[in-house]
């Protein structure tokens, strides 16, 4: 794989991860917008371990709480915050699973990597989320959530199997319309990505890196995650950083103008 064609596929998934915008729009454009070949499940799995890392380390006080937590909820303590925590991040797994495995076992995703699904799925859902971000109420904070909004936050986050929805989007979306305050939304919504990224590499991962490679194959993953790590971190820090004092409407312009303009594109296009 061409090293710059590689440093694109790690940068904007970097970037993308975690803000409101859809990695996974942005990497099925990326081959039909340049040309390019796309990057194959072999180097989607590297780039996610890479986002997996960043979210862990950014987190990282969040997620020893919540691997407490499982201590606890061995141990039948149940109230613990960290056992809350826990139990909401298992709740709100499981709908992005079971609709993962009906997808994958129907092989509708290609039928859904179009650009006029991730023109309309960009549009709308960035209108969604500046529907529930300018009126949804500031009442809930922290992160023992009851398992209700685990439960709603999952049923969101399985939207984002649609490309162009965006999980942390989507998962941000539903988080304010259940009330709570901006940075505790992202939180959480970032928290939900670490078992959604986990079960994703499980699903896709195991085939395409148990086949025997060479050296320079594994030296261009860890290329992949490392550039996607340091990116997604980066994008992290910003986010939550402007979250005290901006709102999510920056990236409801972005994906309102990308989205119209993916749309001119799939319906009117450019004669040859």
């Amino acid at each position: 794989m061409p090293l710059l064609h590689l440093i694109l596929v790690a940068l904007i998934q970097g970037v993308t991860e975690f803000l409101p915008v859809s990695s996974s729009g942005h990497l099925i454009l990326l081959p039909k917008l340049t040309g390019l070949d796309d990057q194959g499940v072999a180097v989607d799995v590297a780039v996610h371990v890479g986002t997996l890392g960043a979210v862990v380390l950014y987190f990282r006080q969040e997620v020893a709480l919540a691997l407490r937590g499982a201590g606890d909820l061995l141990s039948g303590r149940t109230r613990t915050e960290g056992a809350r925590l826990m139990s909401g991040l298992v709740v709100g797994t499981v709908p992005v699973v079971a609709f993962g495995l009906v997808l994958f076992a129907a092989d509708a995703e290609e039928a859904l990597r179009s650009v006029a699904v991730i023109g309309w799925t960009m549009l709308g859902f960035g209108v969604l989320l500046w529907i529930a971000d300018k009126w949804g109420r500031t009442e809930k904070e922290g992160v023992a959530w009851p398992l209700r909004d685990a439960a709603v936050m999952g049923l969101f986050q399985a939207v984002a199997l649609i490309p162009g929805t965006s999980r942390s989007g989507i998962t941000i979306t539903g988080a304010r319309a259940l009330g709570w305050k901006r940075e505790d939304a992202a939180r959480l919504a970032m928290l939900m990505s670490i078992p959604t990224i986990l079960a994703a590499g499980a699903l896709l991962g195991f085939d395409a890196l148990a086949a025997e490679r060479d050296a320079a194959f594994w030296r261009e993953l860890a290329l992949a995650a490392a550039l996607a790590f340091l990116a997604a971190l980066g994008a992290l820090a910003l986010m939550m950083r402007m979250l005290r004092s901006v709102s999510f409407t920056p990236y409801v312009i972005y994906r309102v103008v990308f989205g119209a303009a993916l749309l001119l594109w799939a319906y009117w296009p450019l004669p040859a």
